[in-house]
């Protein structure tokens, strides 16, 4: 009898402790939310495309709607098609600049900008950068040979040099408006090399140190018009289109040819 009071006031005792905690646990559960939007859903690329400029805006919400004191970081990724890089360093023999040493990063992305409301280094520490991927020096590249790390972050420093040189990689750091601890957005320049695809706007919430809250639209970067239907047809019909660019080329250095010796002989 003994035993059984003592399991049935153990049971009462578990049952009150998970009571107690309960509100408690609600109430970290509780976080802060985002929602995003970007300006343009799609982006249509077309003769005269020389870029565009994206609005990636949206509102932070609180639970029970209360602004801390200490509001929080934003910072926005938008990111392009991942596709295979081959790096290929050069150097000059006998004053002649050849190939020498490269590498293939699998998983380069073709276009990344982030932009953050401070610097990022300020908000996380490298190994949260390094997860979420929070600037160029943290991308996954995946290279796929074993080259010693200080190599492969040689050859990572070059692409995001040629990247950024191409405007198909940059961070905006400060470049995010916080109003009222609620509402944020961020201008990202696109530029006119950008490839087709899905594109992701990752915004990330982040506050002392630790990312709250992230959440994700998509961007359809496609061709439009003439464009398309070329790199339709490209597509369906790969060996037509490379006999009528090469009889194209042809025609062309003939018509050239021929305008040339008329002018010659006038």
């Amino acid at each position: 009898m003994t035993g059984w009071i003592s399991s049935r006031l153990g049971a009462l005792l578990a049952l009150l402790l998970i009571a107690l905690a309960g509100p408690a646990a609600l109430a970290q559960k509780a976080a802060p939310q985002l929602v995003p939007d970007v300006s343009q859903r799609v982006v249509e690329i077309k003769f005269s495309f020389t870029g565009a400029e994206l609005l990636l805006f949206g509102a932070i919400l609180y639970p029970g709607g209360r602004v801390p004191e200490e509001p929080a970081d934003i910072i926005v990724v938008l990111k392009g098609p991942s596709q295979s890089v081959k790096m290929r360093e050069k150097r000059k023999i006998a004053g002649i600049w050849v190939n020498a040493d490269s590498i293939d990063f699998r998983s380069a992305p073709s276009f990344y900008a982030v932009a953050s409301s401070r610097p990022i280094d300020k908000l996380v520490d490298e190994r949260t950068a390094a997860i979420y991927e929070l600037g160029l020096a943290k991308l996954q590249l995946s290279p796929s040979s074993l080259s010693d790390t200080a190599e492969i972050d040689r050859f990572a420093k070059g692409l995001n040099d040629l990247k950024g040189r191409s405007g198909l990689y940059l961070e905006a750091p400060g470049s995010v408006e916080i109003t009222d601890g609620v509402l944020y957005r961020a201008r990202l320049p696109l530029s006119a090399r950008v490839v087709t695809g899905t594109y992701t706007a990752e915004t990330f919430l982040v506050q002392n140190g630790r990312v709250l809250a992230a959440a994700t639209r998509e961007i359809e970067v496609r061709k439009t018009g003439f464009e398309r239907f070329i790199g339709q047809f490209a597509l369906d019909h790969d060996l037509a289109y490379g006999f009528t660019a090469v009889a194209l080329a042809l025609a062309m250095g003939l018509f050239a040819g021929f305008v040339a010796g008329r002018m010659q002989l006038s």
